[in-house]
Order: structure tokens, then sequence, then C-alpha cells
């Protein structure tokens, strides 16, 4: 199946992020979000973040105003139902996209495709809430969206071939790279990734080294680009507590256990650099280590 109208629901840091790569691919784009203000912002970060494509060559200026005039936008998530193509990047929490999925079933039309840009939730469980599972995927993409060039594929237990075979398509021609990844808690990435994190937190936690000595003996001992805890940070600690309590929900496994201070700082409302506190304190002109 061609896909060519593509709609996004949810224009925070990976919607955005996602409207942006296929509007440059040459998609026409449909972004919806629960405030005016919100995709007002988005609409900004997207021109912001294509400049400076143009800026270092990577993007034409006149590809730039062509994929700025892909995007509309609506606060109305039916309008989204005669799109080819559905991305979900809402929020990391099960209850609100399902409600999602369910708004959205009555307009749809019989050939669109539904996805999920979930992190580490189930498939084949948000795919059960709709009426096509076997036209229902994972569709994960890395953050920052324009920046990480791989997607990872998740194939719900009723997914079709020709539908992972056009996803698979649309991966190529972002110009991204498309891995294949069975339906378990947190799929690959995640899997890998996120006890890392959390045993950073844990050595924190223990006294084991402090903020700057973990992320300063990873990025120089392991060659790490970010330090675990500051990648944390950019995350959102409240995104990382998440995917941990569904791998050890999902896994039954103690050493997933997600870790008290990671806890703490989520209660505390510190969740990184989208509060301006996290492990580290953003508020000044250099972030600074809080522990």
């Amino acid at each position: 199946m061609e896909i060519k109208r593509v709609g996004v629901v949810g224009a925070g840091q990976m919607g955005n992020g996602i409207a942006h790569v296929f509007a440059l691919a040459g998609y026409d784009v449909l972004l919806t979000d629960v405030s005016e203000d919100s995709l007002t912002k988005a609409l900004a970060t997207i021109e912001k973040n294509i400049d400076r494509q143009v800026a270092r060559g990577k993007v034409l200026p006149a590809d730039k105003r062509a994929a700025l005039e892909r995007i509309k936008t609506t606060l109305k998530l039916a309008d989204l139902g005669q799109c080819d193509l559905i991305i979900e990047a809402a929020t990391e929490r099960e209850t609100v996209k399902q409600a999602i999925f369910e708004d959205l079933v009555p307009h749809l039309k019989p050939t669109t495709i539904l996805t999920s840009n979930t992190s580490s939730i189930s498939i084949t469980r948000l795919a059960s809430r709709t009426d096509r599972p076997e036209r229902f995927m994972g569709f994960h993409f890395m953050n920052p969206v324009p920046v990480m060039q791989l997607v990872e594929l998740i194939r719900g237990i009723a997914t079709d071939q020709e539908t992972w075979e056009t996803l698979h398509e649309v991966v190529r021609k972002l110009g991204k790279t498309a891995s294949s990844s069975e339906d378990f808690p947190g799929f690959i990435v995640n899997r890998i990734l996120m006890p890392m994190i959390n045993e950073a937190v844990y050595t924190l936690y223990e006294g084991v080294g402090s903020v700057q000595s973990i992320d300063q003996s990873l990025k120089l001992g392991a060659n790490h680009p970010m330090g675990p805890l500051e990648l944390a940070d950019f995350i959102g600690l409240d995104t990382c507590l998440s995917i941990m309590n569904v791998l050890h929900e999902g896994l039954a496994d103690t050493k997933y256990r997600p870790c008290p201070l990671l806890t703490k700082y989520v209660e505390a409302g510190w969740l990184g650099r989208k509060t301006q506190r996290g492990f580290y304190d953003y508020r000044g002109e250099v972030p600074v280590p809080t522990r």
C-alpha cells in the first residue's frame, strides 16, 4: 500500500520530530494535540530545527519551505481519519494511548494503518483495543527524531506481512534504518538501555560515585557520547521510570526493579531537562549536578 498522508497524534518532543522528518521526506502531515499552544510551539520547533539543518547544508532553503507547507494542524482527532498512516506519539501511559485509539477507530478509512511510537508498551495489547490488529504496529523512533537513524518496527501477534512491508518501505523513504523487534517489554533498545541507566542511578544511590564521576566514567571509559544520568535527564526521568516499570511488571525479574532514587526524583517533579531539574540543575548557564 502507498502511504501519502500521515497523521501524528501528539505535538511534543517526539511528535514534532516525527512530523518534521515525514514532511521533509515528501509526505503530507496532519499534526494534532489537545491544545493550540502545543501545536504552535511544535511548528516553531520544527522550523527552528530545519533551519539548523539548512545552516549545516543538509537541507536546501526551498526544501524547508516545501516541508513546512506540507504540515497542517488540527485540534480534532477525528480529522486524522482519512490519513493512510497514523502515528500515536502521546505520553507513555497505556490508558492514554488506548483512549486515543478508541476515539480514532470510528473515523478511520478501512485501509488506514495504525501505529504507536511507544518505547515499551505491548503492541499486541494496544492493537486489541482497535478494529484492525492486523494493520497495527509499533513504530518506535529514537530521540531526537531528525538526528537518530534507527526506527524499531514491532509486530503485534496479529500484524500482517503487508503492513510490515509497507512500514519498512516508509522507513527507507525517510532515509532511516529499520530494526525488527518482537513484541516483548522494552523491545530491543530500551530492553538494553534502560537497565543501564537504572544501574547508573543505583550506583549513585549507593554512593559508589557522584553524578559527575558516573557520567564521566561512562563517557571516557566506555566512549559513550553522553553519560547515563545526563541521558536520563534528556529522555525524561518520568519516561525512564515508566519503561522500567513496564520491564519489571512484564518480565517479572528483580533485575528490572526501578531504583528508589529514580522514583524519588519523579515524585519531586525533577524530571530532567524539561523541568529544568533532574540529576543536573539546568537553571543556570551551566548544568550543575544535584547530588
